[in-house]
């Protein structure tokens, strides 16, 4: 959801890697099942249309397809996404990733191509989008309003409290986590792609990182997942904690 234009000229071809990395690693050790909650890829920046109707770029779709490329083969995947078509298309072309791998592989494991809508991985908890984005504009960045927000200096009427909004995309992940899989005793991952303010939002709430830790980029992620029966939420950079009652009632 940012408005700044993003450097692609020092490591554009590494969003998703680390990404890719987190999920591989935590499935090889011990997870059986995870959710990821993943920004969407590269995408366009264009003033002439609402934020929200930016498509992903070419390369935006390239870098969605080798993340799915870089998962384990031994993953079943199925894909959850803010409705704008973005987010649709990186899932999409994740899962696409995901299937061409499987060319390569012994596994015959069910194939799915098709990101299912969510609108709880949207904006949801803006309730005035547009004096939202003036405060984001006057606060000097998607961080700082962050921060605001969480401090309780935005109004009621512009955004639904901070913690309730972490609460309901944790229990959407959890939803996922705990839905029936595709298939029984394999390993799998749902993907729910959505924007950097989400992942932003459930990464400072959960206490991952602060806000000015790190940038979320594109195709970063959270992985939700049980860690010998613990509910667990992990960021790409390392960071690990444990998901508590409080965080899911908000």
């Amino acid at each position: 959801m940012s408005n700044k234009q993003h450097d692609l000229s020092t490591h554009h071809d590494q969003y998703g890697i680390a990404t890719a990395a987190m999920v591989n690693e935590t499935f090889a050790q011990s997870a059986e099942r995870g959710v990821l909650l993943m920004r969407h890829s590269a995408r366009e920046f264009r003033r002439d249309i609402h934020d929200l109707e930016n498509p992903l770029t070419d390369h935006g779709r390239g870098l969605a397809k080798k993340l799915g490329e870089n998962l384990l083969a031994g993953i079943n995947c199925r894909a959850y996404a803010s409705p704008p078509h973005r987010c649709i298309e990186t899932g999409e072309f994740v899962l696409a990733g995901v299937n061409a791998r499987r060319k390569d592989s012994d596994l015959d494991l069910l194939k799915v191509d098709k990101a299912r809508p969510l609108e709880a991985l949207g904006v949801f908890y803006a309730l005035d989008q547009i004096r939202m984005w003036k405060g984001l504009r006057s606060a000097g960045g998607l961080a700082n309003y962050i921060q605001t927000w969480f401090d309780g200096e935005v109004k009621p009427d512009v955004m639904m409290r901070a913690p309730q909004a972490v609460a309901m995309v944790l229990e959407v992940m959890l939803g996922k986590l705990d839905a029936p899989p595709i298939e029984a005793d394999a390993k799998q991952l749902d993907l729910c792609v959505t924007h950097d303010m989400t992942v932003y939002t459930v990464r400072h709430g959960a206490g991952l990182e602060s806000l000015s830790a790190a940038p979320v980029d594109f195709l970063d992620g959270l992985l939700l997942y049980r860690q010998e029966g613990v509910l667990m939420l992990k960021s790409h950079y390392g960071s690990l904690v444990k998901v508590t009652e409080q965080m899911l009632r908000g």
